[in-house]
């Protein structure tokens, strides 16, 4: 008995038996191989990287002091920055909603409408805004318009598989009641679904508003309008206290949006 006692007080606890350790330790190698592989094969210029400091010191001294000469004209672009991000939001609305209702599997009228549904929001989350943007520039040209089409294109798939997830949640309880009655579809969509997805509508298209701005500020970069026109050509120039003054007010946007974000999203939800 007295041996047996000793026994279990000699053992020590551990969390994972010896198979489990040994799957973990398999799984650490095969990460720490794949990153190294990873590293090795992008042919990674180690010089630039460990002079790096030193460059970022370099053009930190550069940029400061800020120059506010050219303010008036980046608070302007900063208003067009979020013009963009604000049409493009309203505009994929009226296509994201449609979409979302053929994607999601408890509304969708077929199984060709589903995946049809699905392929228009795969291949808008596929493609990058910038890329979307490069399209629409070579398409219209320089502009408004082409960072507006990008940010519609690339905020569909964000909308619509978020709502079409929303939808598929539902409880279906009050659309049987409905169409027990002989409602037809308006009518169950209007009063047994809509109201059921109202408040993740919201909390969604405040969201992709806020992803939006962000992701507006750097359109102009590829001659879709915005702030980024302004920032290109200051990098171009060597401008550098302009480059500073345009960071610092792209900072700040991006800050009075999340407030205005979370404001918004206490009154709505």
């Amino acid at each position: 008995m007295v041996d047996h006692a000793q026994h279990l007080a000699d053992r020590v606890w551990q969390r994972y038996d010896r198979k489990e350790r040994l799957v973990r330790y398999a799984l650490l190698l095969i990460t720490v191989m794949l990153v190294v592989w990873a590293v090795r094969d992008i042919d990674i210029f180690w010089p630039w990287v460990w002079d790096a400091p030193n460059q970022i010191s370099n053009l930190g001294g550069r940029m400061w002091p800020p120059d506010p000469s050219r303010l008036g004209e980046i608070v302007s672009a900063l208003i067009e920055t979020v013009h963009i991000a604000t049409l493009a939001t309203m505009l994929t609305i009226f296509i994201a909603l449609p979409v979302s209702y053929i994607a999601a599997q408890n509304t969708t009228p077929n199984r060709a409408c589903l995946w049809l549904g699905r392929f228009i929001l795969v291949a808008s989350r596929s493609v990058n805004t910038i890329i979307w943007a490069l399209l629409f520039v070579a398409i219209f040209g320089p502009g408004v318009l082409a960072g507006i089409l990008a940010i519609m294109c690339r905020s569909v798939g964000f909308i619509g598989k978020l709502m079409g997830e929303a939808i598929e949640e539902i409880d279906k309880r009050p659309v049987e009641a409905m169409q027990a009655t002989g409602a037809g579809k308006a009518k169950v969509i209007a009063y047994a679904i809509v109201p059921q997805v109202m408040p993740a509508f919201f909390a969604i298209v405040i969201l992709r508003w806020d992803i939006n701005i962000r992701e507006s500020t750097v359109l102009g970069l590829v001659g879709a309008g915005g702030i980024g026109v302004i920032l290109q050509g200051a990098i171009d120039t060597f401008a550098w206290p302009t480059v500073a003054t345009i960071l610092i007010a792209i900072v700040i946007l991006v800050l009075i949006g999340e407030a205005l974000t979370s404001l918004l999203r206490r009154r709505v939800l």
